[in-house]
């Protein structure tokens, strides 16, 4: 069966390859109206934005580094992290050079952690059409075989009501012929073909 193709708007295609710019932008902005409101210079939320930072990236470290890791959360435990981080620094310098430092420093980790991710579901993404394609191709080829061998089987009985057709005709046109007498194809040594007795046409 045909799957129908869906054509994605060109939006929901590029959702997703701007989201770590957008998430460092956002986080960036977020970082200077902090900093407007009173952040600059300020020692309580630096430190408290460092031990923020400080505590999540531990957490990563511990999530990372257990036995049995889990790197989705290790992930998420060092990307808020760095978010912090970036924040802090955002909201607490003076001008705006060191924070769009860190933000296109930011931008590009997260674009080459992303860039991983993206490949392994493309990987995934073409071994799963490869497999289905695989597997129509199996199931196509299964379904070819039985109706050929399906065609052989309605042949084979045609032919064989063709020729039990023709047998009837053969006998009922012996039966009706002017002097037919099985007595002497007997006696002439031919074999006497049974009389027929339920013949229908």
């Amino acid at each position: 069966m045909n799957e129908p193709i869906i054509a994605r708007h060109w939006l929901a295609l590029a959702a997703p390859k701007a989201a770590p710019a957008i998430a460092t932008s956002t986080v960036l902005i977020l970082g200077r109206i902090w900093n407007a409101n009173g952040a600059e210079h300020s020692t309580g939320n630096a430190a408290l934005m460092v031990v923020l930072a400080a505590g999540s990236a531990v957490a990563g470290a511990f999530a990372a580094g257990g036995r049995s890791g889990d790197s989705t959360l290790a992930g998420t435990a060092f990307a808020t992290s760095g978010t912090l981080a970036l924040a802090g620094v955002a909201g607490y310098a003076d001008g705006i050079s060191l924070p769009l430092l860190l933000w296109a420093l930011a931008t590009a980790v997260a674009y080459g952690l992303a860039a991983r991710y993206w490949r392994t579901d493309r990987r995934e993404a073409v071994a799963y059409e490869r497999q289905n394609s695989e597997r129509h191709e199996t199931h196509a080829h299964v379904e070819r075989v039985e109706a050929l061998r399906a065609g052989a089987q309605i042949e084979v009985a045609r032919s064989g009501a063709a020729y039990a057709e023709q047998l009837a005709t053969a006998l009922i046109t012996r039966a009706t012929l002017p002097g037919y007498d099985p007595a002497a194809l007997t006696a002439a040594g031919l074999p006497e073909l049974p009389a027929p007795t339920h013949l229908e046409k």
